[in-house]
């Protein structure tokens, strides 16, 4: 059998210290799940989210562009909910603001002979544009796979999911805006990430003990229930 740490890419003496518990033969025999490890990753969470200027942002290793992203997204919330205007009134007056104060300065510089600061051109290339729609078909073809099984009736278990994902969407819907929505998205993805990296050990105890619990019971419903389905409805249509 591998050892797990052979599998991960250790970056400091922290995720060392980490890898050495997963890896610790006298771990291995605790109820916690030290072999357990959230969404089945093999490597450390820097190196799951990219391991890029992204990944230091949401783990905070870059924290006054994580603080200043919290603070623009409290203050964007404010404008879409307590202001009372609408999201494209708000945007145009933001653009129109910036327009007219970069306007202004560009022929101030001029008058005062002082030299503009040169921008960067901000341009597309061919081959982003090219893996963002080859990254996009995949995954509109994959959700429209999905569609054609969840209507022609093959897989229950997909229904079911699909269904009780939309109720829940359905719900929360219900009692938040969009905008609160994205903001409150926009806050766990800043903060949870980071937490986790800091708590990875417990985390991962605690959710392993979880998912052995939720495996056994699903693994009931799935003999008892869900197993007879398909069974029944193909009888159904033989007859």
């Amino acid at each position: 059998m591998e050892n797990p740490q052979d599998l991960c890419n250790i970056e400091g003496d922290g995720d060392a210290r980490k890898a050495a518990v997963f890896t610790s033969p006298t771990s291995s025999g605790s109820s916690g799940g030290p072999d357990y490890r959230l969404f089945g990753r093999q490597a450390s969470v820097h190196q799951c989210m990219g391991g890029g200027k992204a990944a230091d942002i949401l783990l905070w290793k870059r924290r006054t562009i994580s603080f200043g992203i919290i603070i623009v997204a409290t203050v964007a919330w404010l404008l879409f909910e307590r202001s009372g205007l609408s999201f494209l009134s708000i945007c145009s007056d933001v653009l129109l603001i910036l327009i007219v104060l970069l306007f202004l300065h560009a022929n101030y510089c001029v008058i005062r002979n002082r030299q503009l600061q040169a921008l960067p051109e901000l341009v597309l290339s061919e081959e982003m544009v090219n893996n963002a729609a080859a990254s996009f078909r995949v995954k509109i073809n994959n959700v429209l796979h999905m569609a054609h099984d969840i209507t022609l009736g093959k897989d229950f278990r997909l229904f079911f999911k699909v269904v009780v994902c939309l109720w829940l969407l359905s719900v929360i819907g219900s009692y938040f805006s969009f905008f609160t929505l994205a903001y409150i998205g926009t806050v766990i993805s800043i903060t949870v990430p980071a937490l986790y990296s800091k708590y990875e050990e417990h985390v991962d105890r605690y959710c392993g003990m979880i998912q052995r619990q939720f495996s056994k019971h699903y693994k009931i419903v799935d003999e008892s229930v869900f197993n007879r389905l398909p069974r029944n409805i193909s009888k159904d249509k033989d007859l």
